[in-house]
């Protein structure tokens, strides 16, 4: 059984006719064979290199070409990434996991050869043993990458799908399925719902219903799907709920259960037994990790870096709009910060200068009932400002907020006054860490998200951060400022 704890996706309604795919049970072994080929040529360069690198030391010697030595150095690695849980279905094809693995595996295999050479004295360079993993770690990082990326590709064209029965309330299936809808990468494709008894051919937002929650197994046999997903009113007790699993397992059917109640990964969960009933106990937030000097010190360095690299552009934008129209140069808007503190968020000025007067009438016209007011075709912007706002440039003197602490590279986006006064006790929980100049909520659509979407996203960001996806969001950051996509 597959449980994941916090909502699930799948691909895209329109994707339903598109064939089913059974070639992802082999996705684990071609990663293998991917990572056997990464780590054999990570050993080769190694080789290589340390021919020139003497100074390590100049007595030691490594023979690659040794019928053993090559071999057993790839087959201890890949083996330690498995048992690492590297090639875990359930971690590939989506989040920071696999990559967290695969990184804490390599490090784990370092340690051990590190003490292997140590207790044997083997004649081996430490030249090579450096670059083997200088070389190594980066590569297999890049290799699954790219592998993703193919995988992601073509799950957004409808091939590699997982046909999927949502299994709870019609909201709740309704719910889940929007969530789905949003992230057809993951390569889930919704055949339709399983609802309480009822009357209803369809919920209201269009998922066709082909059984009832009374007879899962029976409703997943007939639609042919190969995964149940458990949403909110699938079932009215633990031990129904447990039924239904064990009746789907029997039948090589997968089980996912979106537990929309709590939202916690296993990254905070840990189970104690405690007569049979397995208890999870949380431990602290992520966002009191999100809080510390380690990221405070990544976010000076990384913002003082990106200053002095971009200060040619910078000089040129603030040129560009100061000839414009001879307005100023920067637009300083009040924001909410950390535990609601208020500051001055810094931003080239991409609008007209009396756009603050003409906001209310925008209001109006538009139907504006609270939240983020975003228009595709606000006429508040200038000609130079719709360049800036399509690739975010404008939000590059927010580098000196990262600088000064009001600001992080990432987190959730500064909310205005406004907003915050609108937050009930779940959003209020955005203002736990600093807001941050990207963050999930722009690589995963930015200005085309639901307010109800985004703010799920910065507490999921919230609940859950590490250090390791603020690189990976920094990462696809750049893929989404590049195509400019949902900027406007």
């Amino acid at each position: 059984m597959t449980v994941v704890i916090g909502h699930t996706a799948s691909a895209r309604t329109q994707a339903l006719s598109a064939p089913s795919s059974r070639s992802l049970r082999f996705l684990p072994g071609a990663l293998i064979l991917l990572d056997i080929a990464v780590v054999s040529l990570a050993g080769g360069v190694a080789a290589f290199l340390d021919e020139g690198m003497p100074y390590f030391d100049p007595t030691a010697d490594i023979d690659l070409s040794s019928a053993t030595l090559g071999p057993l150095l790839t087959l201890g690695w890949i083996v330690v990434i498995a048992l690492g849980g590297g090639y875990r279905r359930q971690v590939l094809g989506g989040g920071s996991d696999e990559y967290k693995r695969v990184l804490n595996a390599s490090l784990a295999f370092t340690g051990l050869l590190a003490l292997v050479l140590f207790i044997s004295q083997a004649d081996v360079s430490r030249g090579f043993f450096l670059l083997l993993f200088l070389v190594g770690v980066p590569s297999l990082g890049l290799s699954r990458w790219g592998a993703r990326y193919l995988l992601h590709r073509a799950r957004s064209a409808g091939y590699l799908g997982l046909p999927v029965l949502i299994a709870g309330s019609p909201e709740h299936v309704d719910d889940v399925h929007g969530v789905i809808d949003r992230a057809p990468w993951l390569g889930y494709r919704v055949v339709g719902a399983v609802t309480p008894p009822g009357d209803a051919s369809h919920t209201v937002g269009g998922v066709p219903v082909v059984g009832s929650t009374d007879d899962v197994t029976r409703a997943a046999l007939r639609s042919d799907a190969q995964l149940i997903l458990f949403a909110g009113g699938s079932s009215s007790t633990a031990q129904e709920l447990q039924e239904k699993v064990w009746q789907l397992e029997e039948r090589g059917i997968g089980v996912v259960v979106a537990q929309s109640a709590t939202g916690i990964t296993t990254d905070r969960a840990s189970f104690r037994p405690v007569g049979g009933l397995p208890l999870m106990h949380l431990g602290a937030p992520a966002w009191a990790q999100a809080t510390r000097l380690g990221k405070r010190t990544f976010d000076v360095v990384g913002a003082l870096a990106l200053l002095v690299f971009f200060s040619p552009l910078l000089l040129v934008i603030a040129l560009r709009i100061k000839l414009h129209d001879g307005g100023p140069v920067f637009f300083q808007q009040l924001r909410v910060g950390r535990q609601g503190v208020p500051f001055r968020c810094a931003k080239f000025r991409t609008m007209v200068t009396d756009a603050e007067d003409l906001l209310a009438a925008l209001h109006v016209a538009t139907g504006y009932d609270g939240g983020l007011f975003k228009m595709e075709d606000d006429p508040r912007i200038t000609k130079p400002g719709r360049w800036l706002r399509r690739y975010s440039l404008d939000e590059l003197p927010q580098l000196w907020n990262v600088v000064r602490g009001d600001m992080s590279l990432v987190g959730p986006r500064p909310p205005l006054p406004h907003e915050v006064a609108q937050y009930d006790v779940a959003a209020r929980r955005r203002l736990h860490v600093r807001p941050g100049m990207t963050g999930l909520w722009q690589v995963s659509g930015r200005a085309d998200l639901s307010w109800e979407h985004a703010i799920r996203l910065d507490l999921y960001y919230v609940d859950h951060w590490s250090m390791l996806q603020d690189l990976h969001i920094l990462w696809r950051t750049l893929g989404v400022v590049v195509l400019g996509k949902g900027a406007y």
